[in-house]
Order: C-alpha cells, then structure tokens, then sequence
C-alpha cells in the first residue's frame, strides 16, 4: 500500500474506531465484537507503525501510552477551577436556597442536580475539536499538565463531533469494581494498596509513565464547558446537553429541579440509590440553572455563590484492634492484617482489615489495641482511617514484622523497589494452599466446593502438593477426609472433571503466574493458542504482544522454566485438561450487542460460567443496573438490581430463561 492510500485508509480507521469507542465507552451500547473492535486497532497500529509520519494527535492508538515524562509542566487556567462551598444538612442548603432567592430578587428558579464524583477535576482544551491539552485542577490557578495520560482514558473524546475550539471540565474517576481489581494487582505484585477509589485515579493521572495510567480502569465524565467558539449555551442543562451531543459522556443521573423541597427530594433519592452505583459519590452539586442567574449571583474569591455540594456524610465506626496478625499470600507476601472487636458497617459485620505492609502501620502509628477508626474504602474494602491516641490506656503494644516465614519459618526478605516482605521459599506450605484455592477459585478454574478449609485440609493430608494432584483424586482418596461424605465427595470430582474443558486463558489465570491477571492470561491465551506455544515462547515474542511489559514477559519466561511448573504442566497434561484455546466467531452470535446484568444465585451456571457464556455469544455482562441494560438474569435471592430493574422497565430473566438465550 503506498502512503496516500495509508492515509485515506487510516482516515477512515480513525473514524471508526472512534464511532465504536464512543458507542461502547460513553453510550454503554457497543455495536461491534471486542474481537473486531481489536481487529481495526491492529490494522491501525501496523499503518503508523509503517508510516510513523502519519501518525496524528487524535489518533485512538496514543491511548496505549506515549514515552515516559521528566516532569509535569505547569498550566495556567484561562478561568479559574474555583472550589464549591459545602453544606451537610437540610438546614444548610435552606439558607443557601434563601440567599439565592435575595440575590436574584425572585422567589422561584431553576437549579440542576449533579452527582459529585468522587475522583480528580481535570480542564481539557480543544481546538478545532482536536484535544490538545489537559491539566489538573491545582490550586484553582494554575494545574499541571497531564495530557499524555488523559489521552489514556477511553471514554474521554480526542476528536468531537463538531470542530468547535472550547474548553470541557469533568471528573476523572475509578469504578469500583476497577479498583478493587488494581488492588488484587498490586497485592500479587507486592506493592502498597490504593486506599480508596479517589487516590487511585489521581495518582494514575499524575503517573510520569502514560503506558502506567493506559493500564488503569479509569473512566470519565464532563460537566460544564466554556466554547470558546463563540456560541454560548444559555443554561447549565443546554451545558449538558451539548456536552452529549459533541460525544462525552455525561452523568444519566443529572435533573432539572424546580424548588427547594425537589432539592431536598433529589439529595435523599441519591442517597438511597448510591450503594447500588458502580463508582464514588461523596454527595450531589446542585446549580442555579440559567447563566445570567449565576453571573447575577456571582462569586466569592474561592468559590460561586450559585453552586453548593452538599455532602454525605461518611460512614465510619469505632472499634478496637484485638490483635494484628500476618498472612502469608500464593506469592510469598507477608501482609499484616488487624483482627478487631466486630463492628457493623455500611450494613455487614467487620472482623478484620488489612494493614497492608509494615510502612503503613509506621505512617498510621498502630499498635495492637488500639482504638480506631474504620470505614470502607469504595463501600467495599475495610480500612483503618486512623488512630485515637486519646484512648489509649498504656497497655497497648507496638507490633513487629516477623524475621521469619509463620509458616515454613524460613527468613523472609523485602526486594528491592517492593513494600511488602516476602517469603521466597517455593515449598512454603501457606503459599502452596493459597496457590491451590486460588486455581480452584471462580475466575480461576471454578472447583465447586474447593474452599479454603477443604484445600488446607487436601495439603496438609498429603493428597494434594500441588494443583496438578488435584485431578488425581478419587472417592477412595476423599473418604479419608473430615466432613467429606460420599455426595460431597462425588460433587467435588464432578467439577473437577467439568474444570478440564475450561478454555486455556481460565488455566493460565489459575495457575497464578506472577502479574498474569485475567486479562493478561486472555492475552496470551489469544496470540499463543496452546500450552506448548506459550511455554516455548521467548521473551521477545511476549513482549510484542500489545500491553504486554518487560515485566510480564520476564514473569512468564521465569515461570515455565520452573522445574516445579513443568511438574504440574505435565500432571495436567496426563490428567486431560484443556490447553487449548478456542477461537470464537461471535460474529453471527444471537446475543450480539446485548447488555445483561445477573443478579441473585444461579443454580446451574456459576456467575463466572453465565458470563463467559454470554461474552462469548457476543453479548456484553454490566455490573450494574441502568437504562442501558437489555435484561437481567435474576436467580434465587435477587435483590436491590431486581427492583431497579423492574422500575426501569427491563426484562427479566429466569435462569432457564437465559439457557434457551444462550442455546438460541
């Protein structure tokens, strides 16, 4: 292909791409397979690659991550980020309602409802409809310039659908779902957790390396602009409402709102409806709606007099620490964990929370006794806030990382650039039961019936040495086991003779190859085809996978010259598990641009099974309940998704509803 039919040929792919990106990123409505989608990104990727000249500012593949910065240069905002004034109780947003009213001389107005996003204020400018540059909010003058990482976020637009030169502001956030996931990353890595989904999105963007921040599951949402064009919006809903129609994605939840007590019936409808979102709010923003209202209104030095947050207050509980105890992890991480005096929260009973590493119990000054303050990080992941030193009585004891491994006693040591202490003793039995639970986990193998006590109880017996002895066991073996009768047993080969089918990406995410999460072990699975392919490949042959790192490649050469891996390999092999991956045409799927949600228990698919069987029929899996959704799968015990969903007038699903989908 000579270059001008490359560039005619990469106009058009640019704009697909793009047409597709927007349809799956902002309108949660993908048209196109993630295979196909994948398809016109490597013709893509292959043209610039062969004319590097043609390359363009917008093009979809600067999301993958351009060269590492030295530094974050500073950016000066045309309008200043002004910060909002903030209210915590009805009486507040009363006496801000009534200030509004004097100002404006009337006694009724229009104001927006906005959720307030808990993650980082960003200004993106664009000239032409070409983004050219984004920044951090800083100190509300001046931000820091961080555009190589904003091109990372998918859902935020390079090109808009008008050439119109203004300057959009949003938020940049993390889901929750996203963020627990980095976390189960960095815990395998041996690296400190993210505390909350807010620090994990900032410091995403603020990575000097953009392949880091192309690798995090953020997302993005706009809320007001300022067209520098010359066309002004009237009002902050025609604000909106432009906003959607240039191709960002802007928050559904968003409503006019005619008076204070739709104000006050806005904050408590959003209150209610918060656990069941898939991101952060830390309260609602509301607006005076009409601009030559909020120019009338006006401004304090910090902040506009026409707009207030008022916030949620944050659910948080007082407990004491009992005792802090160490985990050993699949990888050696030695993690210390706080055993406390039980405590309800956010609607479940907290045992126990993580400390993470031994920095932050130094940073947090903890000590075994202690009274604390717990919250959930994300709604999801119990934390320690802080320490109330007042409330010690001189018994409390300060803790220390042991020298040894708990569970094989060998020397444990902190690597170089890591924050967690590792035991590095492969035959380490706490490691090795770890290993085994998480082969037999749902995104793992999915064993029904192969939990912690039983998996402790295969090792310690000395049935089970490693995952490729599971496929060795019989009913004679089993009958030896506490609480294992005959059903149960029978049960647990059942699925073990099931798990053998699983395709090969189950098996690799599995097998717990270090920094090889779900969606590497798609990766892999996908470009290498087999077991054998894979662990013949080299290193440079990894590495030329698309996102795939020095870091990953080093892991899975190092694991499969394991003499302890070959073992297992060869166990598996004998036993007949699957180390194929099947390639999928879902192109003729019957679920082909579907969107599902499941909710309750399912009893003849796990939740693992039901979504690998929609996606490979073409269908999309949500995690939660919106207009978007096509159906939900309601099993036994169904719950808030199912009244959602019946409000919204989605289609509701059995299981054997699902079956006959599935089977066309």
């Amino acid at each position: 292909m000579d270059k001008d039919k490359a560039a005619k040929r990469l106009d058009e792919l640019r704009e697909k791409i793009n047409e597709h990106n927007y349809y799956y990123h902002v309108l949660d409505a993908p048209r196109i397979s993630d295979t196909e989608f994948d398809q016109l990104m490597k013709e893509l990727m292959e043209l610039e690659e062969r004319y590097p000249e043609l390359i363009t500012s917008d093009s979809p593949s600067v999301r993958i991550g351009s060269k590492p910065l030295t530094a974050f240069a500073e950016v000066e905002h045309t309008v200043p980020m002004l910060s909002l004034d903030n209210a915590f109780s009805e009486e507040d947003i009363a006496a801000f309602y009534r200030r509004l009213q004097k100002s404006l001389g009337i006694e009724q107005f229009e104001m927006v409802g906005e959720l307030k996003i808990d993650g980082l204020a960003v200004s993106l400018y664009y000239e032409e409809g070409k983004f050219v540059r984004g920044a951090t909010r800083g100190d509300g003058q001046r931000g820091e310039d961080i555009t190589a990482n904003l091109r990372t976020v998918w859902s935020l637009p390079l090109s808009l659908r008008e050439k119109i030169t203004a300057e959009v502001r949003g938020e940049v956030f993390m889901p929750r779902d996203g963020f627990v996931r980095l976390n189960k990353a960095r815990q395998q890595e041996g690296l400190t957790f993210f505390a909350n989904p807010r620090n994990a999105a900032a410091g995403s963007l603020r990575q000097l390396d953009p392949a880091v921040a192309a690798q995090r599951p953020l997302d993005f949402f706009a809320y007001t602009m300022i067209n520098l064009s010359g066309d002004g919006s009237k009002s902050q809903w025609k604000i909106l409402t432009n906003l959607k129609a240039l191709g960002f994605k802007v928050n559904e939840h968003a409503t006019l709102l005619n008076s204070l007590s739709d104000v006050l019936e806005y904050h408590q409808h959003i209150s209610e409806l918060r656990p069941q979102l898939s991101y952060d709010i830390d309260g609602v923003v509301f607006k005076v709606n009409e601009l030559v209202c909020q120019e009338k209104a006006g401004y304090t030095s910090r902040a506009p007099r026409w707009a207030i947050a008022y916030k949620f207050m944050a659910e948080e509980g007082i407990t004491r620490i009992r005792d802090i105890k160490v985990n050993v992890g699949r990888t050696g991480a030695i993690t210390p964990l706080a055993e406390l005096e039980p405590l309800l929260l956010s609607g479940s009973i907290i045992k126990r929370a993580s400390l993470h590493n031994e920095d932050i119990i130094r940073g947090k000054d903890v000590m075994i006794g202690d009274t604390v303050v717990i919250h959930k990080a994300g709604e999801v992941i119990p934390e320690i806030i802080r320490v109330l030193p007042d409330k010690r009585s001189g018994r409390e004891q300060l803790f220390i990382m042991p020298d040894q491994c708990p569970s094989c006693h060998k020397e444990v040591k902190r690597i170089p650039g890591e924050a967690a202490l590792r035991c590095l003793n492969p035959a380490c039995p706490a490691q090795a039961v770890e290993r085994i639970i998480h082969f037999a986990s749902r995104r793992g193998m999915d064993i029904s019936g192969l939990g912690e006590a039983l998996a402790a109880q295969l090792y310690h017996s000395g049935l089970v040495e490693d995952v490729g002895d599971l496929y060795a066991l019989t009913l004679d073996k089993l009958a030896g086991l506490e609480r294992m009768g005959e059903k149960s047993a029978n049960n647990l080969l059942a699925a073990l003779e099931q798990s053998k089918t699983n395709p090969l990406r189950r098996l690799l995410y599995a097998l717990g190859i270090r920094f090889v999460g779900e969606r590497t072990a798609r990766l892999l699975a996908a470009n290498f085809g087999s077991m054998s392919r894979l662990a013949a490949a080299t290193y440079e042959e990894v590495i030329a996978i698309k996102d795939m790192g020095p870091q990953i490649a080093f892991s899975q050469q190092d694991f499969f010259q394991r003499e302890e891996t070959q073992i297992i390999i060869k166990k598996l092999k004998i036993a007949g598990v699957n180390f194929q991956e099947k390639r999928e045409d879902v192109k003729e799927s019957n679920l082909k641009g579907n969107r599902f949600v499941l909710t309750g228990t399912l009893q003849r698919y796990s939740r693992e099974q039901a979504k690998e069987a929609i996606e490979q029929r073409g269908g999309q899996v949500l995690s939660s309940v919106s207009k978007n959704v096509d159906y939900l799968i309601a099993g036994e015990k169904a719950g808030s998704k199912l009244i959602k969903a019946k409000e919204l007038g989605i289609t509701v699903l059995k299981e054997e509803d699902l079956e006959k989908l599935l089977n066309g």
